[in-house]
């Protein structure tokens, strides 16, 4: 028997009615058996300042590395502003990287998805996340992609994915992450 796999989702959008807040609820929902994903919301993290960090982190932000420390693996849900990754989501990076001696996100599987109303989805946004999960010493699931574009056509007012064509390909790519952060559990010690 293998033990349960436990992803937290991010959703890079702070608005109650976010297309990416709504995909990562479907991700939830779509979850196969022994997966869940624990949805975590960014409102209390402020901007990342090294003075307040050098004063201590912020209870949500110490909420929020304490989360990514728990989880098996965590999957960022990203809107795609001016071109690229919304500050939001870039903040709460760039606060679960430090220290970088001890960084919450180092040696963590992390996935990316994200919806856009635009044709091209949230290619570019997720194309600079994946940089900066360089950088944090995370490991990006490469394959496969899923960029929702016209994302307003498929959702309902109420914020559910209506779309079926798009519900099978984000349960399969849970289920691909769910692989993904499960290759990482059985290469610890112990796994």
């Amino acid at each position: 028997m293998t033990d349960p796999i436990r992803i937290l989702g991010v959703a890079g959008s702070l608005r109650r009615g976010s297309l990416n807040r709504a995909l990562l609820a479907a991700a939830a929902e779509v979850a196969p058996d022994g997966v869940s994903i624990e949805i975590f919301d960014l409102a209390d993290v402020p901007l990342y300042n090294g003075d307040v960090e050098a004063a201590g982190d912020p209870a949500g932000v110490a909420a929020f590395k304490a989360a990514i420390r728990a989880a098996d693996g965590v999957l960022f849900v990203t809107p795609e502003y001016n071109h690229g990754v919304p500050g939001v989501m870039k903040n709460a990076v760039d606060w679960a990287s430090r220290p970088p001696s001890n960084a919450a996100l180092s040696g963590k599987p992390v996935g990316i998805i994200g919806a856009s109303p635009g044709q091209t989805g949230t290619a570019r946004g997720q194309s600079q996340l994946r940089q900066a999960f360089e950088f944090t010493n995370s490991y990006c699931l490469p394959q496969p992609e899923i960029l929702v574009f016209r994302a307003h056509e498929k959702f309902d007012a109420d914020g559910r994915l209506t779309d079926e064509a798009t519900r099978k390909y984000l349960a399969r790519y849970v289920a691909a992450l769910a692989a993904w952060v499960g290759r990482f559990q059985q290469a610890r010690p112990g796994g």
